[in-house]
């Protein structure tokens, strides 16, 4: 399914096969990630084929990549799924992997008494989806 920028909303039928395009990416990450590393599941993820070519316009595939975060957070946490940051993060990368578009998945950790660690997706460096307030550091990119 494409998410054209510019066109405005999605009207219900194309929300609907949205919803369901991000709950089998959501399936397949889990079954990527199953007893795997996460090097090794964000490879297995990647490697589907993509439904399009990789888009020449980098500026659109942004758009498209912060409309199908927006997709992913909207879809997974209402569900009684794993909708925390990683999960997420993996969903994303993987549509964005079928759309041919290229993103990096970033693990920001904030080290301290009370230690927190998040993840994000980012395409060029810029983020795709909510990145907190900015006081993560960047433990790896994938």
């Amino acid at each position: 399914m494409a998410l054209h920028p510019g066109r405005g909303p999605l009207g219900p039928m194309a929300k609907a096969r949205l919803a369901i395009e991000v709950l089998l990416a959501y399936v397949r990450v889990r079954w990527s990630f199953a007893g795997r590393e996460i090097e090794d599941a964000v490879v297995r993820i990647r490697t589907s084929r993509p439904v399009r070519p990789p888009s020449q316009a980098a500026r659109d595939d942004e758009v498209v990549g912060q409309r199908l975060g927006y997709a992913v957070r909207r879809t997974l946490h209402p569900l009684p799924t794993d909708s925390r940051c990683l999960m997420s993060s993996l969903t994303l990368t993987a549509l964005l992997a079928r759309r041919g578009i290229d993103s990096s998945l970033v693990i920001g950790v904030r080290p301290g008494p009370s230690f927190e660690a998040h993840a994000w997706v980012e395409r060029d460096g810029v983020p795709l989806t909510w990145t907190g307030d900015g006081t993560f550091e960047r433990l790896k990119v994938l």
